[in-house]
């Protein structure tokens, strides 16, 4: 074959390629539209795949595409399972006065998410991991009858095998203990180290386990949520995972987390959550009374909490909706901690309508919420946030990993959803909804105490950036759906 005849059937195979090429990104962007995701991400999705050949496209095929059509387990299933374990074996309390609250938030809640008010609780709350660790160590070695744990991170470092021993320790005394991990917070973690487990009588269940961990890091519809309930009368629920970095400093910076347990009525919610996840990752029903025993009222204060829960294939995004009323109906003060700001549109709206109706709104975040990405991907939030008069706080002292919100004096939510796309929309997320004054004022005096370790961002200064730092934030802007 002749030089010209090679030149040629190479051309024509280029032009295979290329046409090949194009017919697949043509399908991959049909699909993006098709699958009906919100116009901003939608458009940053089709931005990937047309402007980064095969890249952008391995990367929405890896991290984009939709499951939520997957029929995994049923809506129908779920809640008819959440009917029948709270109506069998939990008191619902008829009698609690509503009056001081949002009353219409609670039935919201009670009705779209099936999230019980509970009037009878304790709550000790822990912002550093040393307390929580020791906390949680104590009530494992005291268990009785069951632990189960649910984390997205568990690592295989000193405290996570402090926390594994002592597991094994209870299941070898005859307790019942079972624990989920997802499989992408825990990619990092070799299977031997949860196979011991295993071994010594801890069920562990991975949780919607994927392939290509290397490609996995952001892979979507994760389970993100930090739930322990041991013999069905304590239970945690919070930002804090399994892992050294939450007692011990990172290069001199310490890890700011906020971790709440409950001791009382609302423990039946997070074991609900826990049974109901337990159930989806491996199609067991567990639902004998002994695992809501009959907690004694006498020492737990009247304190009014809800365990509220959002996943991919809920009918609503309950914790987004929840939070855009709290914002809307707050009168005084809005006050936000999470290591990642990038919001809805709706809470943006939110956001900004508070502050511009004299209601005080103030968010913290970290400095350095780690990786150039997650940096940049906050910054190009700020600008909505100044022109509105929000106040951004910006904690120096190390990671600020809390997803707290804190409305007027009265009302407090703790738990595992960041402000941001993926918590609101795409994971499987927690948190406590707290109504009661004395707590949320306590929970305000710790908020308080962290500003002293904060710097506020000068509207100005934001104002005289230079112009490559708003190039920077408004591209990055445009893929912040993605991440």
């Amino acid at each position: 074959m002749s030089f010209e005849s090679n030149i040629i059937m190479f051309f024509w195979i280029i032009i295979a390629i290329i046409s090949l090429y194009i017919i697949i990104a043509a399908s991959a962007v049909i699909e993006v539209v098709l699958d009906n995701h919100q116009p901003y991400e939608t458009i940053a999705w089709i931005l990937v795949i047309m402007t980064i050949p095969v890249i952008g496209l391995l990367f929405y095929y890896f991290f984009g595409q939709d499951i939520r059509r997957e029929k995994i387990l049923s809506r129908k299933s779920l809640d008819e399972l959440s009917h029948k374990l709270l109506s069998k074996y939990v008191s619902i309390e008829k009698t609690i006065d509503y009056s001081e609250f949002d009353h219409t938030l609670i039935h919201f809640l009670e009705h779209q998410n099936h999230a019980l008010t509970f009037s009878q609780n304790q709550i000790e709350t822990y912002t550093t991991g040393e307390n929580f660790i020791l906390n949680l160590i104590q009530d494992i070695r005291q268990a009785k009858h069951h632990i189960h744990l649910e984390l997205f991170i568990f690592e295989n470092d000193s405290i996570g095998r402090l926390v594994r021993d002592a597991l094994v320790d209870a299941a070898k005394r005859g307790v019942e203990v079972r624990l989920i991990y997802d499989d992408v917070g825990c990619w990092g973690v070799s299977k031997q180290f949860f196979s011991s487990m295993n071994k010594a009588g801890v069920k562990t269940v991975n949780f919607l386990p994927v392939r290509f961990h290397r490609f996995a890091h952001r892979i979507n519809y994760r389970n993100h949520r930090k739930l322990v309930v041991i013999d069905g009368t304590i239970g945690y629920i919070g930002g804090m995972n399994i892992a050294k970095r939450y007692v011990r400093p990172v290069k001199g910076k310490i890890w700011y987390d906020t971790e709440i347990k409950v001791q009382g009525s609302g423990t039946y919610g997070i074991q609900l959550l826990f049974l109901i996840d337990w159930l989806f990752a491996t199609k067991e029903i567990i639902s004998d009374p002994s695992y809501y025993p009959t907690i004694p009222q006498n020492n737990q204060k009247e304190l009014l909490m809800q365990i509220v829960s959002s996943a991919p294939f809920s009918q609503w995004p309950t914790i987004m909706m929840s939070y855009n009323k709290i914002i809307h109906t707050a009168k005084k003060s809005i006050l936000i901690q999470t290591p990642y700001f990038m919001p809805t549109p709706s809470l943006i709206e939110a956001l900004q309508t508070a502050s511009m109706s004299g209601v005080k709104v103030q968010i913290m975040l970290p400095e350095k919420p780690g990786g150039f990405w997650m940096t940049w991907c906050n910054r190009s939030y700020f600008g909505d946030m100044l022109k509105a008069g929000v106040e951004i706080l910006l904690y120096t002292k190390g990671m600020l990993h809390s997803k707290v919100l804190l409305a007027d004096d009265y009302f407090c939510s703790i738990g595992s959803a960041n402000l941001d796309f993926r918590s609101m929309l795409d994971t499987f997320e927690d948190s406590a909804f707290i109504y009661n004054k004395e707590f949320t004022m306590s929970y305000i005096s710790k908020f308080n105490e962290a500003l002293s370790d904060c710097r506020r961002i000068d509207v100005q200064e934001w104002k005289n950036r230079k112009i490559w730092v708003r190039i920077i934030e408004s591209f990055i802007r445009i893929l912040s759906p993605m991440f």
